[in-house]
């Protein structure tokens, strides 16, 4: 993990969650490794809870999903924020992602994705997307997200010394809303989660 990533997370820590230090809040981290470093240490305050889930165990790694569209362990409406950085390039089919993203948030939650807009391929084990704001738009959309913020770092919003200007980061931040959906569109939203995940868990490709 680069460190301009770190600091974009930071920078949503302070500006998003600060009025909620010392109260409990449950957070999910999408991709959550420590290649590099973690953002664990950004949510750090005793009331907090974190939990990192990954495809694989390792530094970082509290669960291990069984696929990466198979987020049955993981209860609907159970986390109060949900971020993730350097992972969603990785992702074949991210609109299935972040369907599952959206379910597992309480109403009134955020989500904080971090992704390259650059930078060479670097495989792990797949690397499919680069991101542009409308292209983060268009995926928070796709899951009844509203945005709040979505923007390029095209340059790095600090002073650091490893390669963070080659990847330019797109940063967002949206929302669930707090208001109960109506059952029409619950409906529907469950019909899509499982039509999309079932496809991409017969596509993926084989690692």
């Amino acid at each position: 993990m680069h460190q301009s990533s770190m600091g974009a997370m930071a920078r949503f820590v302070e500006e998003h969650l600060a009025s909620r230090r010392g109260r409990q809040l449950s957070v999910l981290d999408v991709g959550s490794m420590d290649v590099n470093g973690s953002y664990r240490t950004l949510f750090d305050d005793p009331a907090w809870s974190y939990t990192g889930v990954d495809m694989a165990p390792g530094a970082g790694v509290d669960k291990v999903l069984p696929g990466p569209y198979d987020w049955s362990s993981i209860q609907t409406a159970s986390f109060d924020v949900v971020v993730s950085g350097q992972a969603f390039e990785h992702i074949e089919y991210p609109w299935v992602t972040i369907l599952e993203v959206a379910r597992v948030l309480r109403p009134g939650g955020l989500v904080c994705i971090i992704v390259p807009s650059a930078g060479y391929e670097h495989r792990y084990p797949v690397d499919c997307w680069r991101y542009y704001p409308d292209g983060l738009r268009a995926l928070a959309r796709w899951a009844d997200l509203d945005v709040i913020d979505a923007a390029t770092d095209w340059e790095p919003a600090g002073d650091y010394s490893d390669d963070s200007a080659l990847w330019a980061d797109s940063v967002l931040v949206a929302a669930k809303r707090r208001d109960r959906p109506r059952p029409q569109a619950t409906a529907k939203q469950e019909v899509l989660r499982r039509i999309t995940r079932l496809q991409a868990a017969r596509r993926q490709t084989a690692t």
